[in-house]
């Protein structure tokens, strides 16, 4: 595949992609799929937007009263943009870091990026110091735009090393009054469709974490395959979600597919489900993201009434079970599109919704995409045979500088880490992950990751961590844990490592369930066999059940 030249003044980018012998295949089967050679994913999504819908037209909302018109936001998005290249000296192809909550000025920051040809580096602000300079040393951005409320861990983190603008702390050199007089004019940078726009971090290794590379296209691809033709987004459309905006989930759901099809998003920076299910009736929220976490925390609460407004409700990010689908179509009678994506394909690419929906089924591939089920050397199996799955499409895996490319791919396909069966009628159902991902609601977790923060901890001899059945979230993080000799297990010690890994690392990594053993089982070679502990897990997880009519353990919902 031959690329564009690129805009990319600075280089880093095009020359930190992987050698193309190591790409999937790449397809552009729709006619939506054929973009122009220079094309800036903001200029799509703005400029163009407005000139079909007009600049009138709500683009952004916030509960606190907010409201951002299309106008408006293309205004703001160009003073950040002119604040970059005046102020910071942003040259095309520098990396910008945004650390900042789901909110309308994070939507302007993320434009204003790629309005200048820059790379947006996405980061979650629940990581903790030792993630974010991980990410910091992979990816080199020039320019930090953090939210003054998430400031501290990124000084931990890196000090002073990065040039870095604050919002919202008020001084004279905030974004929000650093811009007060920047033009609200700017000429977007006429990028390459193939240009890097977007690094995603993805979880689930210790050290160095993997980082997927996005072109421009890439971003237009996902809203005009799966936002086009699966969530049918409307220009009437009102979307919400509990997914941060670092998530591609979120990022393609509450903002490249409203502002692809002309809709208006209400973006919250932190809500319960049950607060979700709420605003969504308070503000007739027509689209919904959660995991499906989220629909069964709004179940058990009785509140699955407030979501019979939806035209769309939306669930990714973990295994739709069918009792969860069935819950909720018999109290809303919303039928939920069910969705597998990944940070390397950035969204969606096997899904179903309205009449073509088997529950318990994930669907079929997304239109402009293919998918099939793999043997462990790379060929495709038949119908009703469990293997991984691979999937090829316009999307597809590129790690920035990283070997471990090698592993997401099998001659021309991605092959997601999932382990699945594909129907006679082309439907596909999930099985397990194939890997030591746990997701679990919603998120993406590392055994590894984990098990190197316990591990740090002084009373741990060594620790193994699997995803531990629950009925409420599907999977929680659980560890089973070697103490160093001479230390007693307690109840006492299980919370004091809980609060150890949660200094160390993401909250959402901390593990709910630990049981501490006196040796973890192991092959002769020495190998961990964590497939062993996956079945002492729900075998534990089984007989609480059954001693409790089917509720969880009360260590579980901690």
């Amino acid at each position: 595949m031959k690329l564009s030249p690129s805009a990319h003044v600075d280089t880093f980018a095009r020359e930190s992609l992987p050698p193309q012998d190591s790409w999937p295949a790449f397809e552009f089967t729709l006619p939506e799929l054929q973009y122009p050679d220079r094309l800036n994913a903001a200029t799509a999504l703005l400029e163009d937007t407005i000139a079909k819908h007009g600049a009138d037209r709500v683009a952004l909302r916030t509960p606190e009263g907010d409201v951002w018109t299309y106008g408006e936001l293309l205004e703001q998005a160009n003073r950040i943009a002119n604040l970059l290249v005046e102020d910071h000296e942003i040259v095309p192809g520098n990396r910008v870091m945004l650390r900042m909550p789901n909110n309308p000025w994070t939507v302007a920051c993320w434009l204003a990026v790629l309005k200048v040809g820059a790379v947006v580096v996405t980061t979650m602000t629940a990581w903790k110091p030792s993630e974010i300079e991980r990410i910091v040393e992979k990816t080199s951005p020039s320019t930090i735009i953090v939210d003054h409320r998430f400031l501290e861990d990124l000084i931990a983190a890196i000090g002073n090393k990065v040039d870095t603008i604050i919002f919202g702390d008020g001084a004279a050199t905030s974004l929000e009054n650093a811009i007060a007089n920047k033009s609200d004019k700017f000429d977007d940078v006429q990028t390459a469709a193939d240009d890097v726009a977007l690094l995603g971090p993805t979880s689930g290794t210790t050290g160095m974490p993997k980082v997927t590379m996005h072109f421009h296209r890439d971003i237009l691809a996902n809203a005009d395959t799966f936002g086009k033709y699966l969530v049918k987004m409307q220009a009437d459309d009102l979307c919400a979600g509990s997914p941060p905006l670092a998530f591609t989930f979120g990022l393609g759901g509450l903002v490249v597919f409203p502002l692809r099809f002309g809709a208006a998003t209400l973006l919250v920076e932190k809500a319960t489900p049950v607060e979700f299910a709420d605003l969504t009736e308070q503000f007739g929220v027509t689209v919904l993201y959660t995991a499906p976490t989220g629909y069964r925390a709004i179940l058990k609460e009785g509140k699955g009434e407030k979501l019979r407004g939806l035209r769309a409700g939306v669930s990714a990010g973990e295994h739709l079970p069918e009792e969860t689908w069935q819950g909720v179509f018999d109290a809303t009678g919303v039928r939920l599109i069910d969705g597998i994506g990944s940070t390397e394909m950035l969204h969606v690419f096997i899904s179903a919704e309205g009449e073509d929906i088997r529950p318990g089924a994930t669907g079929k591939a997304v239109p402009g995409y293919r998918a099939t089920i793999l043997d462990e050397n790379g060929n495709e199996l038949g119908a009703g045979e469990i293997g991984r799955l691979g999937v090829i499409g316009p999307t597809g895996c590129r790690y920035l500088n990283d070997e471990r490319q090698a592993n997401y791919i099998s001659g021309p396909w991605n092959v997601t880490g999932d382990t699945y069966l594909m129907d006679e009628n082309g439907y596909f159902h999930y099985q397990a992950r194939s890997d030591s991902m746990i997701v679990t609601s919603g998120y993406n977790v590392g055994a590894p990751e984990v098990e190197g923060a316990l591990n740090q901890h002084p009373d741990v001899a060594e620790s193994a961590v699997v995803g531990w059945p629950d009925k409420e979230r599907g999977l929680v993080i659980g560890a089973f844990v070697v103490l160093r000799e001479g230390v007693s297990p307690s109840d006492e010690l299980k919370e004091q490592l809980r609060s150890f890994v949660k200094e160390k690392i993401a909250y959402y990594k901390c593990p709910r369930r630990i049981e501490f053993v006196t040796e973890l089982p192991r092959n002769p070679s020495g190998k961990l066999q964590h497939f062993k502990l996956r079945e002492r897990a729900a075998e534990i997880a089984a007989s609480e059940d059954a001693a409790t009519g089917g509720a969880n353990s009360k260590e579980g919902k901690k």
